[in-house]
């Protein structure tokens, strides 16, 4: 890689961490499902308005089926469940438990794609579930309902994610990245619309969730999204996602000295052995391409 793709993908990492502590200050006073909404919905307006500046054309309309489908199951409905999950657990954990989507991405995509699930994903599969138990278990709160209901939920988010994704490599072919992620965002916005009209904050929010928000919607969505679609130009989507392993590092880390979220020993293993599970199914940890360094002759 390059050194702007590396600069590249070490800024996504950073802004993807980030999103969950700016979800974590701003969805109490303003809601989960409003609070999504103001992020699709802002952040798919300022896609729409770069792709018009630069004179882009967008392919929407022609596939607004399929972008209702794509904006349900990419956005709308995890990025709800994930602020939703927020009300309860720390950023930090958040950020650990969803470094998973690739665990359910290798799952899905061998059912409804057909892709090989080799022995390393399987041995992933089975450490990314041990390691989401180790982090909840390690966590530094009771085992209520309330937390194993929001870890059910960030844990459906991430099967969202992954449904999500094989869906769109069936359903989309010869559509630009911005037709793409505009497409996926307006539909998202239309879905959670009439939604959080029952989810209306009470009163006006404090400056600091307007400043998370404003964050979220244009660091953490609109400028994310375009790194994301570099690094799978320019690198190729293996190297891009290579962000999975960043995202929850930054995650605890900033919560940790922005939210003051305590980091326990639990945290730490669970951490360790979800981004081994990560790397063993995304192929970055490849045990035959450490043989054949091992035995070069």
């Amino acid at each position: 890689m390059s050194l702007a793709q590396i600069a590249a993908l070490i800024a996504l990492g950073a802004m993807w961490g980030a999103s969950y502590i700016f979800i974590r200050v701003a969805v109490e006073p303003l809601g989960p499902i409003f609070l999504m909404f103001v992020r699709v919905a802002l952040s798919g307006l300022i896609l729409l308005g770069y792709a018009r500046w630069r004179r882009q054309r967008l392919n929407i309309r022609a596939h607004w089926r399929q972008f209702l489908v794509l904006g349900f199951l990419g956005s709308a409905l995890p990025f709800s469940l994930i602020a939703w999950a927020e009300l309860t657990v720390t950023a930090s954990m958040a950020a650990i438990l969803m470094s998973t989507t690739p665990l359910f991405t290798a799952l899905v995509a061998a059912v409804g794609l057909d892709e090989e699930l080799t022995p390393a994903k399987l041995i992933g599969a089975v450490l990314g579930i041990i390691g989401v138990a180790i982090t909840v278990g390690g966590a530094s709160m009771t085992l209520s309902p309330d937390v194993i209901a929001a870890t059910l939920a960030l844990l459906g988010a991430t099967f969202s994610y992954a449904v999500g994704g094989v869906f769109a490599k069936r359903a989309f072919t010869g559509l630009n990245n911005m037709s793409m992620s505009s497409g996926q965002l307006i539909a998202a916005a239309i879905i959670l619309a009439p939604v959080s009209l029952v989810d209306l904050p009470q009163e006006p929010p404090p400056m600091n969730a307007v400043w998370a928000t404003l964050a979220l919607v244009v660091v953490c969505t609109a400028i994310a999204y375009q790194l994301y679609y570099y690094l799978i130009i320019s690198a190729g989507p293996t190297q891009a996602l290579t962000v999975t392993l960043l995202v929850p590092i930054f995650g605890v880390m900033l919560g940790a000295l922005l939210l003051e979220e305590s980091i326990s020993p639990g945290i730490i293993i669970g951490l360790l052995i979800v981004l081994v599970s990560v790397g063993l199914v995304t192929g970055l940890i490849s045990p035959k391409r450490a043989r054949i360094k091992q035995n070069p002759s």
